[in-house]
């Protein structure tokens, strides 16, 4: 089984329950798919033992072939390639990779070299597997390293993916052929805007999903009032509490300083494992 837990913004605690929830349930592998700002390592200190990194492809012109017909450029949805008077310029940066520019160039005077944008580590943190990705400073593109992340999910395992925050391409590709999604969010306004933008994407997607909500005891009851009216399932609340902030703060898992916790935690894998099976079986 594959499960995201993703969150319409940063600081929502979706990090925390992620490796919370890999900690607490057996044969978990945890896959942190934040490649701009991984730091589930910061809690999980895994042995790593496997590092590679990865590329894209991008265009490199042999200028001898080239006979500046503009139509790379013309091709090109992410304007990665200008043709000028004299020249061709490439924007490596903005190179998606799709290979068009190559495949449309009758002189063939385009081939593809392997631009490096990050790495994969893969460790061992006590029972849990872990696998992350570490995009390289500068790098705006995380979605083809987020690919190769996933692409170490072990099909014998339940896979905890913890999502890039907010709603765009980062988060789908993390959260994409997810069997269940976990949003992760908190009581206040710019978390219950964040919120329905999540939801409406994870509907479009149409994964399953139910929300955990973080510092739930502060006073606004948004998040609440807008599962009910929506029908989505509250699967966990999690107290404001300065103990668990200052665990936080300090790298220590919640479910290693307090025992109960890790039942709660085994209690949120029990309601998705049931959610899912319904779903499977209503399909």
């Amino acid at each position: 089984m594959i499960l995201s837990i993703a969150s319409g913004k940063g600081g929502t605690g979706k990090t925390t329950v992620a490796l919370n929830l890999a900690i607490s349930i057996d044969n978990a592998q945890y896959l942190d798919c934040d490649v701009e700002a991984p730091n589930g390592h910061l809690f999980l200190s895994p042995e790593i033992t496997t590092s590679y990194p990865v590329g894209v492809p991008v265009p490199e012109i042999d200028e001898e072939k080239c006979n500046l017909c503009g139509t790379c450029a013309k091709v090109c949805e992410y304007n990665a390639i200008a043709v000028l008077p004299s020249s061709v310029l490439v924007f490596p940066e903005l190179c998606h990779g799709c290979g068009a520019c190559s495949y449309f160039c009758k002189q063939e005077a385009i081939k593809e070299v392997n631009r490096i944008i990050g790495q994969v580590q893969i460790g061992q943190a006590g029972t849990t597997e872990f696998v992350h990705g570490k995009l390289n400073v500068g790098e705006a593109m995380g979605p083809p390293l987020i690919k190769t992340v996933k692409s170490e999910i072990h099909n014998g395992k339940t896979a905890i993916i913890d999502a890039p925050p907010g709603t765009s391409c980062p988060m789908v590709t993390a959260v994409s052929n997810s069997d269940y999604s976990i949003l992760v969010t908190e009581p206040t306004p710019f978390g219950f805007n964040d919120l329905t933008l999540a939801v409406e994407v994870i509907r479009n997607m149409k994964i399953p999903f139910g929300v955990v909500i973080n510092k739930a005891d502060i006073a606004d009851e948004c998040i609440e009032r807008y599962c009910e009216k929506e029908n989505i399932p509250v699967l966990m609340r999690i107290p404001f509490s300065r103990e668990i902030a200052e665990l936080y703060s300090q790298g220590i898992p919640l479910v290693t300083a307090k025992q109960h916790y890790r039942q709660k935690f085994i209690e949120l894998y029990e309601k998705v494992k049931e959610q899912v099976h319904e779903t499977t079986n209503n399909n």
